[in-house]
């Protein structure tokens, strides 16, 4: 199941959020087989904090950004070794499984190390220069078997450390230094067996099968010397006996772990310049839960996305430029979004997104759950004004009234109530009124202009026009834009207060008047879509 995020545009407005949360219940139930999942890019304002209460629907969560993270590319499905698991059980399953890094794990599963192939190939090499030995305690049941033998005498759980030595010469040439914790490996040569056991060799591995003379195994018991039976040759015995020590003696006890919420450009290098080139991501309690190779790295699969209500780069998820754009549904002008491939776009003129989330559940023949419902409706009645804007059109009526349908309430009631619970905006400082519904739009040259709308009831927030000011002034001074601009729309007045920093002369072009005192009127303006932004992008570019 492929996971999609549908998403409205940054600082979102009701319409934004509610056509996320309901394009993605109708895409989950006309798509079962993909994971839709709504998102939202900013905080909520107080009206469409109103309207999901009101509706006893759930926020989206917040997604700051669409890069791809570890837990996008990571393997879930990997193995790991025990830290006494035997280095020659390890090395088989790496070489079967074709692995170049094995996470090696605790009593608690918590992560110790790795075991890598150079780490294998090194005990290979040293072992073929140097006299053979353990690396680490090992127990004799572990030697047992990867010898595939049987202990025929002695402790399986006793641990030995010591020399291997492969009894290949007369017995009068052997050397005396054989200790405790050494082990003897010979062949059907009871002379040699016993010679072994007198010197006090731990572990006595006869080879090829041979059967220990009841003498030699009396011995053996007397003197506490182990006695395992292989049926494998000499040389091989001897070489398979360092093979047995536990790979936390190999492992490599450093390695390079990351967290499943990382960003995978923030690890890809370190990733590419380790030797074993993976990462290990592992929880809160150090247990490995994914593995990231540089193989997972190449071509990686793009985070799926919809967009509902923009079409703009600025304004959508940053990193969208990485990601695989799967639909976009909007109600606005064509942006400057660029996708790779061709996908369903839907650029219709209504007055809000949500009109057209309705429309797409009805053409299915589905009703919205009754929570999807009353956002959807307090969309339409958002982006409308409550279908007083000019951006009103039929269509957006017969949404509205098949919704009244649907939740047996009055949309007039539902839609005065809710711009009078959300217009208070007394406790907002200037800098959060201009951040609750701002827009940018990205003008010849490669230059930007910001318009934010808030709606209200009255004029009580145009008191505070000197400090709207300087918030738009440093509004415009960090974000490099030519102008920034702040629609104060009054609802019950049916007009708008333009308050304006920066380049003003694309707005004066634009309506035919000049500003005073950085403001302008605009008796009959309720829509920054329909009536303010195609006229000033157009004085803008021209």
């Amino acid at each position: 199941m492929s996971r999609i995020y549908v998403t409205g545009h940054r600082n979102p407005d009701t319409d934004s959020i509610a056509a996320a949360i309901g394009y993605a219940e109708l895409k989950g139930r006309v798509d079962p087989g993909n994971e839709y999942v709504p998102v939202r890019l900013g905080e909520l304002n107080a009206q469409t904090e109103w309207v999901l209460e009101r509706a006893g629907a759930d926020a989206p969560v917040l997604l700051p950004h669409i890069l791809l993270r570890v837990r996008d590319v990571m393997r879930d499905g990997f193995r790991t070794a025990h830290q006494a698991e035997p280095v020659r059980q390890v090395g088989l399953a790496m070489a079967r499984e074709g692995l170049d890094v094995v996470p090696v794990i605790d009593d608690d599963d918590a992560l110790v190390g790795v075991m890598t192939e150079r780490a294998l190939a090194r005990r290979y090499i040293r072992e073929s220069r140097e006299a053979s030995h353990l690396d680490a305690p090992t127990k004799i049941s572990a030697i047992a078997e990867v010898l595939d033998g049987e202990i025929v005498v002695g402790d399986e759980d006793h641990e030995i450390d010591g020399r291997v030595w492969v009894l290949a010469s007369d017995i009068a040439s052997l050397l005396h230094d054989m200790d405790k914790g050494d082990v003897a490996v010979v062949g059907d040569r009871v002379d040699a067996q016993k010679r072994a056991i007198e010197l006090g060799v731990s572990l006595l591995v006869v080879t090829n099968g041979s059967e220990p003379p009841q003498e030699v195994l009396d011995y053996a018991s007397e003197q506490g010397t182990t006695v395992v039976r292989s049926a494998l040759d000499s040389y091989v015995s001897g070489r398979l006996v360092t093979l047995a020590v536990p790979c936390v003696a190999l492992m490599d006890a450093d390695p390079f772990t990351v967290r499943r919420h990382e960003l995978v450009d923030d690890i890809a290098s370190e990733i590419k310049d380790i030797h074993y080139r993976a990462a290990i991501a592992v929880d809160g309690s150090g247990r490995p839960v994914g593995l990231v190779t540089r193989s997972d790295l190449v071509d990686p699969p793009a985070r799926r996305v919809i967009l509902v209500d923009h079409a703009e780069l600025a304004q959508s998820v940053p990193g969208i430029e990485t990601a695989e754009i799967v639909e976009i549904l909007d109600h606005h002008h064509i942006g400057s979004i660029e996708t790779t491939v061709p996908v369903a776009a839907t650029f219709d003129p209504v007055g809000s997104t949500a009109t057209l989330v309705i429309e797409r559940f009805r053409a299915d023949g589905m009703e919205p759950s009754r929570p999807t419902a009353c956002a959807l409706l307090g969309a339409v009645l958002s982006d409308t004004v409550i279908l007083n804007s000019p951006t009103t059109t039929e269509r957006d009526r017969v949404a509205t009234s098949y919704l009244e349908r649907v939740l047996a309430i009055d949309a007039g009631d539902f839609g005065r109530a809710m711009f009078e619970e959300s217009s208070d905006v007394e406790s907002l400082t200037a800098a959060e009124v201009l951040a609750r519904d701002g827009k940018e739009y990205e003008i010849a040259g490669g230059q930007t202009l910001r318009i934010a709308q808030i709606e209200t009831v009255g004029q009580g927030l145009l008191e505070r026009r000197d400090e709207l000011m300087e918030a738009l002034r440093t509004d415009r001074e960090k974000g490099g834009h030519v102008l920034s601009a702040l629609m104060v729309t009054d609802i019950v007045a049916g007009g708008t207060e333009l308050l304006v920093a920066g380049d003003a002369a694309p707005l004066e072009r634009a309506f035919g008047e000049d500003l005073a005192d950085g403001a302008m009127t605009l008796p009959g303006v309720m829509s920054r879509k329909k009536q303010v932004a195609p006229k000033l992008l157009r004085a803008a570019s021209g």
